[in-house]
């Protein structure tokens, strides 16, 4: 049973990641806020680094099925 919570832990934190990757990488293309009231640098770094955070989490929980 563990290993359907970890598929679906695995699962949502990847997809979520990608979806948070792709995001930032639009706005950023656009020249578009990524955060409002924030320096466009940093909103940017941070968005990209919990996005990458998120991915590895993601295939970490898929590895441990």
């Amino acid at each position: 049973m563990e290993s359907a919570t970890a598929v679906f832990a695995g699962t949502a934190f990847t997809l979520f990641g990608a979806a948070l990757l792709v995001w930032t990488g639009a706005r950023t293309v656009r020249r578009a806020p990524v955060a409002h009231g924030v320096s466009p640098a940093v909103s940017t770094a941070l968005a990209t680094v919990f996005g990458v955070l998120f991915v590895l989490l993601g295939v970490w929980c898929l590895t441990r099925v």
